[in-house]
C-alpha cells in the first residue's frame, strides 16, 4: 500500500532525502508535521499552512474521539474533508496521553481506562478501539497505541516495552482486518534510555511488520546527549526502505541532530505553542518579542526570513499586538515559526541533494507547498 524510496544520502552524516509513496500522493522527506490536535493547527488555516510549505500535519485520536467524535467526522467524509485539508494527516494514537494524563488514567494489559478531563466520564481505550477510531477518521498514517514513560528504572521501562509490543500486535491484527483503502500504520519503538531494550522493541515490532517505524518516548526529560545516543542505536537498525519518524522532538537543533542520524519525519507543539506566547526561533536565535527592548525596533522579526510576517510587519508592531493581547499576534508569530521549521528542513534536504549532485527540489517559498 505504501513504499518509501531513498533518493539521496549524505556523504557527511546519515541524513537522507526520501519519498513516501502512498495513495494520497508523494511526501518528500525530511518533513515537519505541525500539530493539529483537534483537526486544526492553532490560529492558522489550511491555505496558510500550504502557503508556507506544510505537506503533512498530526492530529490526536484521543482528543478527536472526545470531541467531536469519530462518527461525526466519518459522516463528514473523514478528517480531510471535515477540516478541508488535502495534504497528508498522521493521527497519534493517544499514547502520549498515557504519559501526560497520568493522574487521569489506569493501565491494564487490555488497554487504558481514561477519566475524561472534560466531564469526568470514563472511557476505556483498547488497542483495537484506537485502530477503529483512526479508521473512521480516515488519516493517511495511523499510529499504534503505545506506553511511553519518562527516563525510568529498568523494570518500569521493560514493562512499558512489553505492553507496547503486546498492544502493537493487537493493533496490527485489527488494522489488517479492517483493510482501510489507503491508510498505513506505524509501530512505535520504546525502551527508554536502555539501548538493549530499544533494540529488543524494534526487533519485536519488525517481526510484527509495519509500514513505518517511529521512535517514541523521547523529549520526556532526558538530556540531548542521552537522546542522541539512543537515536544512534535505533535509527541505524531500521531498514533503509522504511520511513523513520522521531516523535515529539522539536527544538531546531534537536531536529537537525535526529536528521543527521537518519530520521525522516518530525513533529512537535513548540513551533505553534511558543509563538502564541511571544517566543519564536529566528536566524539570530530564539527571540521573545514581548521584551521591552523591541518597543522601538522597526526591523523584521527575522531579517533573513521571507515569510509573510517578516516581509510585512516589524518587531515593534508585533510586540504591540502581544502587549494588547491581540489574536493576530499569535497568528503572525506562528506563521513565521512554521515557515522557519519548513525552511530548516528544506536547507537540510538541499544540502544532501547538493552533495549527491541531484537536481534540487523546489524550495518552500510563499507559493510553494513543500513538495
Amino acid at each position: 500500500m505504501a513504499k518509501f524510496v531513498v533518493l539521496a544520502k549524505s556523504k557527511k552524516h546519515k541524513g537522507r532525502v526520501g519519498m513516501l509513496i502512498t495513495k494520497r500522493g508523494v511526501l518528500i522527506t525530511p518533513a515537519f508535521m505541525p500539530v493539529a490536535t483537534y483537526g486544526a493547527v492553532k490560529t492558522l488555516s489550511p491555505s496558510e499552512l500550504k502557503s508556507i510549505g506544510t505537506k503533512i500535519i498530526v492530529s490526536n485520536t484521543y482528543h478527536l474521539h472526545l470531541r467531536p467524535g469519530e462518527d461525526l467526522i466519518e459522516r463528514a467524509g473523514g478528517l480531510h474533508s471535515f477540516m478541508n485539508w488535502d495534504g497528508f494527516i498522521l493521527t497519534d494514537s493517544g499514547g502520549f496521553q498515557v504519559f501526560s494524563l497520568e493522574n487521569l488514567r489506569k493501565i491494564t494489559d487490555e488497554g487504558v481506562l481514561f477519566k475524561s478531563p472534560i466531564d469526568g466520564s470514563e472511557e476505556f481505550f483498547t488497542p483495537e478501539k484506537v485502530v477503529e477510531i483512526q479508521y473512521k477518521l480516515g488519516s493517511d498514517i495511523a499510529m499504534v497505541l503505545d506506553y511511553p514513560v519518562p527516563p525510568s528504572d529498568r523494570n518500569t521501562t521493560l514493562k512499558s516495552l512489553q505492553l507496547t509490543t503486546y498492544w502493537a500486535k493487537m493493533c496490527r491484527k485489527r488494522f489488517l482486518e479492517l483493510k482501510h483503502p489507503y491508510q498505513i500504520q506505524f509501530g512505535i519503538v520504546q525502551g527508554g534510555l536502555y539501548p538493549d531494550l530499544r533494540l529488543r522493541s524494534l526487533k519485536e515490532l519488525m517481526d510484527i511488520g509495519f509500514d513505518g517505524y517511529a521512535v517514541g518516548g523521547l523529549a520526556l526529560g532526558e538530556s540531548r546527549e542521552e537522546r542522541n545516543s539512543i537515536l544512534d542505536v535505533v535509527l541505524e537498525e531500521i531498514p533503509e526502505d522504511n520511513i523513520r519518524y522521531v516523535m515529539g522532538v522539536g527544538l531546531p537543533e534537536d531536529i537537525e541532530d535526529a536528521f543527521k542520524r537518519g530520521a525522516d519525519l518530525f513533529d512537535c507543539v513548540l513551533p505553534t505553542r511558543n509563538p502564541r506566547r511571544g517566543t519564536v526561533f529566528t536566524s539570530e536565535g530564539k527571540l521573545n518579542i514581548r521584551s521591552a527592548k523591541y518597543r522601538m525596533d522597526f526591523g523584521p522579526l527575522d531579517p533573513k526570513c521571507e515569510c509573510y510576517t517578516c516581509q510585512n510587519f516589524t518587531r515593534a508592531y508585533l510586540r504591540h499586538l502581544f502587549t494588547v493581547n491581540e489574536t493576530l499576534a499569535g497568528r503572525l508569530a506562528s506563521l513565521h515559526s512554521i515557515y522557519y521549521y519548513n525552511k530548516l528542513l528544506e536547507k537540510l534536504k538541499m544540502e544532501v541533494l547538493s552533495e549527491s549532485g541531484l537536481i534540487a527540489v523546489p524550495s518552500c517559498g510563499n507559493n510553494d507547498q513543500g513538495g
